[in-house]
């Protein structure tokens, strides 16, 4: 397959006939807004990405009826149906009994996962209370999907119209799970058709109707050829998706990304699934420099999203979360007069912040943040939302000022979205 700018677009299909999809999220945890369902968004992707479009997608309660009446529907409907939870030793988790009962086929035992289980605890030191063992009891017939990451395992069982996938309710046991049994199964016995190319193109710092505005005008010819695009916007970001099917769509999605790139391409900072924090990782470590952030106002958010990366390791030297001033003038070295003079929430604290940071550990690059989160604490020099965004490197310092009025948890995000694209522009 050919690379787009050395990623390769992902494969995906349009409508693909004969193949219905359905997603059918069990728990009554998920109803009542006690837990958020990720596996929706997550399969959702999975699956489109991997070309089968959901088609249908319900959350139940884990109630027995409830279960075979959503499962008994869907597999009447649709030749691929994926069930998540309920599949744990626990007296609410009745889908795998709930399933064998609608397709009329009994529970047995599989010595191997009885083994897994055993296994699982003796590894840890852990006692292992009996009812675990509930979980190597699988519907006659179906196909066992080894649990890396737990105990439960997923199931898959062949229907009149298709497949029917079970998974365990958990995201760190589910997606692997997905990843490394039930992709391969579904290429194998449901193999995507029409095949179609899929590049989304990420940018930030413009806005959707902007990003718009720049491209469409210009891409009417490839849309004449089949191109589709599609405009996603969130938080500090906006992504086109570009797509097309047929045997020339690579070379159809290679013209379109460079007349976006020709376009809005000092706002690109990636591609497909890559998150800004990604990029900067990478290419802090190609280039063998390193970086060091002090916090305020993000609480040490802008850490995690680095820490989150693999790799963080070799280019992230420290990170400081100096809230009080106190903890910014001992640990930081900012000046008691600047604190005074001008506030915790300042350029010149901002600026010093970074400097002080960058000089403790010789860093190539140090980020600084310190704002006004809110609800209150805003005054009418400096309302809630007001933020410094310190940038500190060899050439000098640069800082941000922008205001972020938002809730603290978005606050928190777009401004440590705001000094990502600050590192990202210097990098580039």
């Amino acid at each position: 397959m050919e690379k787009l700018h050395g990623v390769a677009p992902i494969l995906c299909t349009c409508d693909p006939p004969g193949v219905r999809v359905e997603l059918i999220n069990t728990g009554s945890e998920l109803l009542v807004g006690r837990v958020l369902n990720t596996h929706q968004q997550w399969l959702g992707q999975q699956l489109s990405d991997a070309g089968y479009e959901p088609s249908y997608q319900q959350t139940i309660p884990d109630t027995g009826d409830a279960i075979q009446s959503a499962v008994c529907e869907a597999i009447d409907r649709s030749e691929l149906v994926i069930v998540t939870g309920g599949l744990g030793p626990t007296s609410d988790d009745i889908t795998r009994q709930r399933i064998a009962e609608l397709l009329g086929v009994p529970l047995e035992e599989h010595a191997e996962t009885r083994e897994r289980i055993i296994a699982h605890f003796h590894k840890r030191q852990r006692p292992m209370p009996e009812v675990v063992l509930v979980q190597a009891q699988v519907p006659h017939g179906a196909t066992v999907l080894p649990n890396d990451h737990g105990t439960a395992p997923g199931l898959a069982l062949q229907t009149a119209r298709g497949w029917l996938i079970l998974l365990p309710g958990p995201p760190r046991e589910l997606r692997p799970m997905y990843t490394g049994y039930v992709a391969p199964l579904l290429t194998e016995e449901l193999p995507p058709e029409n095949p179609m190319l899929i590049r989304t193109v990420k940018t930030m710092g413009i806005g959707e109707s902007s990003v718009e505005e720049r491209i469409a005008p210009v891409l009417q010819a490839q849309c004449a050829e089949g191109l589709e695009i599609g405009y996603c916007a969130r938080m500090g970001e906006v992504d086109v998706r570009l797509s097309a099917h047929g045997s020339g769509a690579a070379a159809l999605l290679q013209q379109a990304e460079c007349i976006v790139r020709e376009q809005v391409g000092d706002y690109v900072f990636g591609v497909d699934q890559e998150r800004l924090e990604d990029v900067i990782v990478r290419e802090l470590n190609r280039r063998e420099q390193t970086l060091v952030l002090a916090e305020s106002c993000t609480g040490g958010f802008l850490s995690h999203r680095i820490t989150n990366v693999p790799g963080a390791s070799g280019m992230f030297l420290a990170g400081y979360c100096t809230y009080s001033n106190a903890a910014k003038r001992d640990t930081l070295g900012v000046s008691e007069d600047s604190l005074a003079a001008h506030g915790a929430v300042s350029e010149v604290v901002a600026r010093e912040m970074a400097e002080g940071a960058r000089a403790a550990h010789a860093a190539d690059y140090a980020l600084a943040t310190t704002g006004i989160a809110g609800p209150t604490g805003g005054t009418e020099e400096k309302p809630v939302g007001t933020v410094f965004i310190a940038l500190a490197t060899a050439k000098g310092t640069r800082v941000l000022n922008p205001c972020n009025r938002c809730d603290r948890e978005t606050f928190k995000y777009v401004t440590t979205q705001q000094a990502l694209g600050l590192l990202w522009k210097a990098l580039a």
